[in-house]
């Protein structure tokens, strides 16, 4: 698992039948916080026997719903008595947004969309519309609304050993820890840090003290922050779970991705006017319309080689140490001038090819000649990369400074400015008419995460 960086395994018999799985948090509550010796366990003993499965056919809502209900990220999937796949409900997750958002920014297969539901309901719009909207408003809710005076919340002190963190999780069955000092946020600690920075690395969860193998400073949210804001954060550091802190600065809970999931489609459960009220295929539609998009780019394009495997990139450990830098890429983050932010990754050593990879993003009918990239440095200063040199420097400062990505900024000239620049009224009537629909799709994404990971494992 920590060689091939997976946060599952699955265990077939001598016919090739499903026999058990074995996750990231079965190491950490089943083995480390039960004070067992990795090489001396065998895995049968800590495997979930006979794991929930699905078969090919199944609708991607039943497939969800099992996992949210039953409270596991992996699902396998079984044709003929033999797995054939696994579905990861973070790698979903995480693609169905990149897809989505993807459609929208370029504006392509959401007409299609429409129409393609409206057909399928003989001209009757009105239940889609009320589907995308229950959905829609269901995004937008605060944190607060799902966080409750009862919420557990696992916490540790950064001098206490990985053998209590574990213990803690086991106690709360959560995946995290969130380490504390007095009140305030310090860093986080997951089941698959466990596995990736303690168990891989063959140090003693006794010894070991959680300082010094934690995400310090992570990724947070406030209890005003959107479900759908939080999930954008999540997406964008690629992580699963989320702090929350109250307006003190104090943790109020730590959230994982099912349970963000199981908030953003609730209303699938049943009651007037949900997604029960809209038959399936209506919604499979949507979803076809956004699996039809080429993929997101981004990180986890580029590290394709690792999907294909089984979806498990979207890990938890966010350190620039844990994993490494992948060869000279690195993350770029960029405004254009709707005030769309966009994340991307792209080599580190040229900076033509940067140029070009900002130009395609932001369609600009430029030429790389006429075009000046700036970075902003570590004191907010914007500076010119002129040269391949410039972008080096730039991207080695970022990561010694423990940066996910550098922020860039765009100069050209008024002329160009003056005419990629769309006329207000267009491009307030073409973004209110795609608003609605792109975050009604979203939505659905949330709610049908499980069709896109579905990864062929190779025997």
């Amino acid at each position: 698992m920590a060689a091939r960086r997976l946060d599952s395994v699955l265990l077939t018999d001598a016919n090739g039948l499903l026999s058990g799985i074995v996750t990231d948090k079965d190491i950490a509550t089943r083995v480390i916080a039960e004070g067992l010796r990795v090489e001396q366990t065998i895995i049968s003993k800590i495997m979930t026997r006979d794991p929930i499965y699905i078969l090919a056919d199944t609708h991607a809502i039943e497939a969800l719903q099992k996992m949210v209900q039953g409270k596991f990220r992996h699902l396998p999937v079984v044709e003929n008595g033999e797995v054939i796949a696994m579905l990861d409900i973070a790698k979903c997750l995480f693609d169905a947004i990149s897809r989505l958002e993807k459609a929208a920014d370029q504006g392509r297969a959401l007409a299609a969309a429409v129409e393609g539901v409206e057909r399928e309901f003989g001209g009757d719009f009105s239940a889609s519309q009320n589907l995308i909207g229950t959905l829609g408003e269901q995004m937008f809710k605060p944190l607060s609304t799902i966080i409750t005076e009862n919420t557990k919340v696992a916490t540790v002190s950064p001098s206490d050993p990985v053998y209590v963190a574990t213990q803690k999780m086991r106690e709360l069955r959560v995946h995290s820890v969130v380490i504390t000092a007095g009140n305030a946020l310090q860093g986080i600690f997951t089941s698959k840090d466990v596995l990736m920075r303690v168990v891989a690395q063959n140090l003693s969860p006794e010894l070991t003290l959680v300082e010094k193998v934690m995400t310090a400073h992570p990724d947070y949210a406030t209890l005003d922050t959107t479900i759908l804001d939080a999930l954008h954060i999540m997406h964008d550091g690629k992580f699963l779970h989320i702090p929350v802190v109250d307006g003190d600065g104090r943790v109020a809970a730590c959230l994982d991705v099912l349970q963000l999931t199981h908030a953003a489609i609730s209303m699938v459960e049943g009651g007037p006017g949900t997604a029960n009220d809209v038959p399936n295929t209506m919604v499979q539609k949507l979803w076809d319309s956004a699996l039809a998009l080429e993929p997101p780019d981004g990180d986890l394009d580029s590290h394709s080689e690792l999907s294909l495997v089984m979806s498990s990139e979207a890990g938890d450990g966010r350190s620039s140490i844990y994993p490494p830098a992948v060869g000279n890429s690195f993350a770029f983050k960029l405004r254009d001038q709707k005030g769309r932010m966009h994340r991307f990754t792209c080599g580190s050593e040229s900076l033509d090819e940067l140029t070009s990879s900002v130009l395609q993003r932001i369609c600009i009918g430029a030429e790389k000649n006429t075009v000046e990239l700036l970075y902003e440095d570590d004191e907010g200063d914007k500076v010119l990369l002129a040269t391949d040199s410039d972008l080096a420097g730039a991207v080695f400062n970022a990561r010694s400074s423990g940066l996910k990505a550098l922020r860039l900024h765009i100069d050209y000239s008024d002329s160009i400015k003056e005419m990629t620049q769309p006329l207000p009224e267009l491009a307030l009537s073409h973004r209110s008419e795609l608003t609605h629909v792109h975050y009604g799709l979203m939505a659905c994404a949330i709610a049908l995460t499980g069709v896109a990971g579905m990864v062929y494992l190779r025997h």
